[in-house]
Parts: structure tokens; C-alpha cells; sequence
């Protein structure tokens, strides 16, 4: 596919001056579960955001729903056009200060928002990476997730019992923030390039923003505990060809992802402050090194 083999438009038709977030949502022939993510920004949220959806082909009615949602702004492709160029696209909408990626698969939790609000009030810059804390029907042994099931999909959905529970559910603030919904400054955003497209349609996107933001400096990555959306998870990816975004990474970085969540973002861990360049071994360079040749031949 070439760009011009592909219809791409955007519609702002948002002014609200008091928005606090741009949330970008890219969709893919997903409806049912956007109409419910976009209820609960609407229901569960205390400050009023932006919202761009990408629509990505928009074949189950996507397209029509959202030009009926006025206070909506989208862009539109009528190809798949992945996850990173559609957030890169939907970006360049955002009239806020602060761009926070959603998937179309999540329901926020009451306070969400209000959580993260006053964590980025008190850091007091724009250098930081902050993300909300899922909630997941499956335990894929993420340990920045809490594994309580409230429906697998949104025809067994129990909204009124992840209500009456989400506060009950624990977790500490944790290190490492990587996944959505996660939130930076616009101006960082705009300086680290959004989201790179060599990882198209997405997998393993995430990693690699967050390097970006290493190499620029920033070091406060942190998952909020008390900010929560319940993730159904397993949605898109399962309808998409991957990419060969590990050994993407490995060329880029030269590290393995792993390395990079466990030694440079400690994701999961217990929050403990501003993060630290990793202090290889030997042993963990030849490693590293053997992965990147054995990676060449890959290519």
C-alpha cells in the first residue's frame, strides 16, 4: 500500500478551551467497544478532554457514528493504517497540552483522570511519562496489571460490579510506564517524534517511544495505582499480521525489549523514584551483542 492508494482525512471540530487531555483512540472496525470506552471517558471522568479517534477503515458503522458525535474530532483512513501512523495523525489534532494514547478497548474507571491530573500538577515540568493501571480479565503475568475479570467481552461485561469494586483493587504506583493509556507533554511528544513508523502496524511500538524518552533525558516513568480502566485485551492484535518489532528493537537499541523493561524502566516494580542508566555486566554486553548479530542475519 502507498499513501496514495489510501483515502486520509481529519475533521477537528472541537474549540473547548478547557480541555486538560488530548485522548487519542485509533480504532479498527472495533465499534461496540469504542462506543463504550468513549461512554466511560464521558461518565467516569471528572475534567472534560479532547477526543480523537482514528478510525482505521471504519467497514462496522465506525465512521458514521463518529461524524454523529460532534463533540468527537477524528481522522479517518479507509486502509488499516496500524497503530503508530494513526496516533502520529491524530496527534497533529490535539489542541491541549498533554497527549494521553488510549486503546478503543478500555473502560475508564471514576477519578481516572483526576488521578493523573494532580500527579503531573505536583511534578511541576514536562519531563515524564506517566500511565493509568490496567485492569485484565487474563493474568499474562504483566506485573504492572491487576488480574480481576469483570467480562471478557462487552456481551458479558459487568459494569455495575467493576464500579462498586475498581476501588478495592490495590496497587502500588510502579515503575516502568510503557503501555496505554499512558500521557506525556505535547512539546515531548513533538520533540521525540511520536510513535516510529518502522514498527508498523505496531507491535512493539511501545519499548521504542519509551527509549525515546530516554534519550532525551526524562527518567520519571511511573503507573499510577489509583488511576484505573479496565482492559477486555487480545482484541486487535489477534486480527493482525505482526511486524518483526523485536528484532526492530534490537537493531535500534541494540538490547533486547526485555532488557529494556527490566533494566532501564524496572517496569512493574514498586515505585522508588527517578530511574538510573543500567550498569551492564559483561556478561549482559556479550548478550546483548550476540542478540544483535544473531539479529542481522534475521533481517
Amino acid at each position: 500500500m502507498t499513501i496514495s492508494d489510501n483515502v486520509i482525512e481529519k475533521f477537528h471540530r472541537t474549540v473547548n478551551k478547557n480541555h486538560h487531555f488530548t485522548i487519542l483512540i485509533p480504532s479498527w472496525n472495533n465499534l461496540q467497544y469504542l462506543q463504550l470506552c468513549i461512554k466511560s471517558i464521558r461518565k467516569n471522568s471528572v475534567y472534560a478532554h479532547q477526543i480523537v479517534v482514528h478510525i482505521n477503515e471504519g467497514k462496522d458503522g465506525t465512521l458514521e457514528w463518529i461524524k454523529q458525535q460532534e463533540d468527537i474530532d477524528y481522522t479517518f483512513s479507509d486502509k488499516n493504517i496500524g497503530i503508530c501512523y494513526a496516533l502520529n495523525y491524530a496527534a497533529t489534532l490535539s489542541h491541549t497540552d498533554y497527549i494521553l494514547f488510549m486503546n478503543d478497548d478500555m473502560y475508564v474507571c471514576p477519578d481516572w483522570d483526576a488521578v493523573l491530573w494532580k500527579e503531573i500538577q505536583s511534578i511541576g515540568h514536562k519531563y515524564f511519562f506517566l500511565s493509568s493501571t490496567m485492569i485484565e480479565p487474563y493474568n499474562s503475568n504483566n506485573p504492572c496489571a491487576i488480574y480481576k475479570s469483570y467480562g471478557t467481552t462487552i456481551d458479558d461485561f459487568d459494569e455495575e460490579l467493576l464500579l462498586s469494586e475498581f476501588s478495592s483493587l490495590k496497587k502500588d504506583d510502579w515503575s516502568g510506564a510503557t503501555w496505554p493509556p499512558n500521557i506525556v507533554h505535547k512539546d515531548v511528544w513533538h520533540i521525540i517524534g511520536g510513535y516510529s513508523v518502522e514498527f508498523h502496524p505496531g507491535m512493539y511500538s511501545d519499548p521504542d517511544f519509551s527509549m525515546k524518552l530516554w534519550g532525551l533525558g526524562i527518567r520519571l516513568f511511573k503507573g499510577l495505582g489509583e488511576s484505573k480502566v479496565y482492559h477486555f485485551s487480545r482484541l486487535s492484535t489477534s486480527r493482525v499480521k505482526m511486524n518483526k518489532g523485536y528484532y526492530t528493537i534490537i537493531q535500534k537499541w541494540g538490547v533486547t525489549p526485555e532488557y529494556i523493561m527490566s533494566q532501564f524502566l524496572h517496569r512493574g516494580q514498586k515505585y522508588a523514584g527517578l530511574l538510573q542508566q543500567p550498569m551492564n555486566s559483561a556478561k549482559k554486553n556479550l548478550k546483548n551483542m550476540f542478540k544483535r548479530v544473531i539479529t542481522s542475519f534475521k533481517k
